[in-house]
């Protein structure tokens, strides 16, 4: 039986049975080419006649062929094109907080322009404690996002493999390339501006301070126990203000969490805070909420201050003045630039510069003196 031809006469590989992936040889070969006219002509990236371009794009369609294989480029370039994004939570958690989204956006705005693709990966360190995924995922330079020091191990192996590190908001991890932002400091700013108002019954609402989500009261052991760099800098920053300011964990950041850890502050059993500091602007709304639940008014009862400046829903304030949250506004789509600039310049053996951005204080409509006693 004669064998089945392509358009412009070339036989055409028996599909009888599953065929291996066409290459562009045999592109070549049906377009009646030399290999590199092929390529240039399939790429774009060359001088090629019309003609011969329409005969390789024909070719390329008749077999099947959809472009040169990626697995065999990477290993002509040494590179995967690829930047690990690791975030120190399930990916489905980190997706509800607005801040890794806008951080994220940074990254990918800086390694599109740069050609290269992102690869997300979850918590380095899975249940049994062992490194997961980052020891063969194919990258060429990981960027961690608010990762704590459970990450060690993790960075061991990819100091092993030789793949750049850069850390936003981490604590010092030897050979990872800084990106920091002024948690401490800022966190310092809130306080002393509750402090100028007049408040002395300051309480905090923390982000969890490490990977086991406990919610609850933050006892002295706790807190000396924690490893989660943000949380914990952010706690001692308005602790510098505030030396004994009693501090609640949430679970996570989210609205409900704020919601939770705010029903317990606002106790009618419990000695209430005039004014809480919340270490996201997301935890703050449910705090808020709580705070209305509990019979409160904001700010004439309790004041509330958040973290990071996000668009927040003003649904939720229409039954009140409230229009804006007095919060630390941070700018994290650029640290993610940051981050990705650092990450790509290692890539191509130029220096990587360390990064360290400021948050600013925005006053809105959630912060007042305390009431008269």
């Amino acid at each position: 039986m004669d064998e089945p031809a392509t358009a412009n006469g070339a036989a055409r590989p028996d599909t009888g049975s599953r065929a291996a992936r066409p290459t562009l040889a045999a592109v070549a070969r049906a377009a009646g080419v030399a290999p590199s006219t092929a390529s240039l002509a399939f790429s774009g990236a060359g001088p090629v006649s019309e003609e011969a371009r329409t005969r390789v794009l024909a070719a390329a369609a008749e077999l099947g062929y959809g472009g040169p294989d990626p697995r065999a480029r990477s290993l002509r370039r040494g590179r995967s094109g690829v930047i690990g994004v690791v975030m120190d939570e399930r990916l489905s958690d980190a997706f509800r907080d607005p801040v890794n989204v806008l951080t994220l956006d940074g990254i990918a705005e800086v390694a599109g322009e740069a050609g290269t693709s992102l690869l997300l990966v979850r918590s380095p360190l899975d249940d049994a404690g062992l490194v997961g995924p980052l020891v063969d995922a194919p990258v060429d330079a990981v960027v961690l996002i608010g990762c704590n020091v459970r990450i060690d191990p993790a960075v061991a192996v990819l100091r092993r493999r030789n793949i750049p590190v850069v850390a936003i908001e981490a604590d010092e991890i030897e050979g990872a390339v800084p990106v920091q932002l002024d948690n401490r400091e800022a966190s310092r700013r809130a306080a002393a501006f509750l402090r100028d108002l007049g408040h002395t019954a300051v309480a905090v609402v923390t982000l969890p301070l490490d990977g086991t989500h406990q919610r609850g009261p933050v006892s002295a052991e706790r807190e000396a126990a924690g490893i989660a760099h943000t949380s914990l800098e952010r706690l001692r920053g308005v602790r510098g203000v505030y030396p004994s300011a009693p501090a609640w964990e949430a679970a996570g950041s989210s609205v409900e969490e704020g919601r939770i850890v705010g029903a317990a502050l606002f106790a009618a059993d419990a000695p209430r805070p005039t004014a809480v500091v919340v270490q996201s602007d997301v935890l703050a709304v449910g705090v808020i909420s709580a705070a209305f639940d509990a019979g409160l008014r904001v700010p004439e009862d309790v004041s509330v201050v958040g973290f990071d400046g996000i668009p927040v829903d003003d649904s939720l304030f229409h039954r009140t003045p409230i229009r804006q949250l007095t919060t630390l506004v941070q700018p994290f789509v650029q640290k993610g630039q940051a981050a990705a600039r650092a990450a790509i310049a290692m890539l191509e053996g130029a220096p990587a510069q360390p990064a360290a951005f400021r948050s600013e204080l925005r006053i809105g409509d959630t912060t007042a003196p305390p009431p008269a006693r």
